[in-house]
């Protein structure tokens, strides 16, 4: 733990559960993040990933079959992602799904915990859940990780929607969240501006070149989207060299290098000290990275961005005032320029550093709410049959990685998805 959010003196005694899911690196990032905070406030918290909740060991399973659908069916995805944001509500195959989450899930919280933190849409619905018929007896928050409010991630009986930020607490608010409450961001406590001789020493580390204005391109844990293209379009426009993050895509990392670009990483143990290196972030979802780098003092611009929520998120961090959102090729030149050295990057800057600034902060709210002696009713048992979640599947692939419900897909596809997920039912022998 840094020395700056270590405990002082001795612990609370209390305990606070955090459920994430390892989907992408964003909701396990801010659980990170939230983590640190209350333990340095004294509290013991315990960490759970909803991936694991999911009966029938399906949780793994599915969130491959989203990985694939993103890389594989981004235009697909598209379609079904704003689809499912006018359904509204989980369709009746998710919720038999995340019916079968709820015992496990309670077993986690268990008896002793004060308060429990979701920091992903579907553990949100489950708790929210749980909450409304009594078996959860302490408070239950939702973090939105995300700048863009899916309605998966409103759950009814859940206590307090947080919010990085207004635009996203009034997207909440619309979608009927209960306790919305802009608590700003949270982001590791190393995320912070640099001065001079800090970027200098970064460029160093990293083998960057000194006086070259540069542009750090990132593309998520997963490394996905059309990251060459913008690469290219990057170095073309000689407003910025690119330093490019592949997070665990080796495959990308290797046509980068193939493709003559110098700077290219996989995963990056410290990405605070490359934030400092460089000069403007681009990026195409939205999530964890962009919210470190306002932190940073960084300007964020996003381009060509991943569908579903890597475009929601853009146009709400564009209203925001946070990230500017580069739509055309044509544009990018002129923008990335005004970023790196002009009165748009101020602009960004001040802002995103602002963001950064909001007291008591989202770990101080959960920690103030954290009930004393909590009480967890009674727990029933719920049985869902191994045959109808190997047949939920598909259905639930979507909703892990961003919180859209496929049910809705299944009333209105004409029959293909059903056969799909039969397919893959039958392909994985469950």
């Amino acid at each position: 733990m840094p020395d700056d959010l270590r405990p002082i003196g001795p612990p609370r005694g209390g305990r606070i559960t955090i459920v994430s899911a390892s989907v992408g690196a964003g909701h396990d990032g801010a659980a990170d993040a939230l983590a640190l905070r209350l333990e340095a406030d004294g509290f013991l918290v315990d960490r759970h990933d909803f991936l694991d909740l999911l009966p029938a060991r399906l949780g793994r399973l599915l969130a491959g079959v989203y990985h694939r659908l993103l890389t594989s069916a981004p235009s697909g995805y598209q379609r079904i992602y704003a689809a499912t944001e006018r359904s509204g509500s989980p369709g009746p195959v998710v919720r038999a799904l995340l019916r079968g989450a709820e015992r496990r899930t309670l077993r986690a919280v268990g008896a002793r915990s004060q308060a429990v933190v979701s920091t992903y849409p579907l553990a949100s619905q489950v708790l929210g859940a749980l909450r409304r018929d009594g078996r959860l007896g302490v408070p239950a928050f939702t973090y939105l990780t995300d700048f863009s409010v899916h309605p998966l991630w409103v759950a009814p009986g859940i206590d307090a929607h947080l919010a990085a930020h207004p635009v996203p607490a009034e997207q909440a608010a619309a979608l009927g969240a209960a306790g919305v409450r802009v608590t700003g961001p949270v982001t590791g406590p190393r995320f912070a501006a640099a001065d001079e001789a800090e970027r200098r020493d970064a460029r160093d580390l990293f083998g960057l070149p000194q006086d070259a204005p540069l542009a750090l391109l990132v593309a998520g844990s997963w490394g996905v989207g059309p990251v060459r293209e913008s690469a290219a379009e990057i170095r073309d426009s000689a407003a910025a060299e690119p330093v490019i993050v592949c997070g665990r895509n080796t495959a990308l990392a290797e046509r980068l290098r193939a493709d003559g670009f110098r700077y290219v990483h996989e995963w990056i143990g410290d990405m605070p000290r490359l934030m400092h290196a460089c000069d403007v972030l681009v990026q195409n979802a939205g999530g964890l990275t962009s919210l470190e780098a306002f932190a940073g003092g960084l300007p964020v611009a996003s381009y060509r961005c991943i569908p579903g929520h890597g475009q929601t998120n853009a146009a709400a961090l564009d209203e925001a005032g946070l990230a500017v959102w580069i739509r055309t090729p044509q544009d990018l030149t002129p923008v990335l320029s005004d970023l790196v050295k002009g009165p748009l990057g101020e602009r960004q800057r001040a802002a995103g550093l602002a963001l950064m600034s909001p007291d008591p902060g989202p770990a101080a709210v959960i920690a103030a709410a954290a009930l004393p002696q909590p009480q967890v009713g009674r727990r029933r048992h719920l049985a869902v049959s191994r045959g109808k979640l190997a047949a939920a599947t598909l259905t639930a692939a979507l909703s892990l990685g961003v919180g859209a419900p496929l049910a809705h897909a299944y009333a209105s596809d004409g029959g293909r998805l059903p056969r799909l997920a039969h397919s893959l039912v039958e392909r994985c022998e469950l």
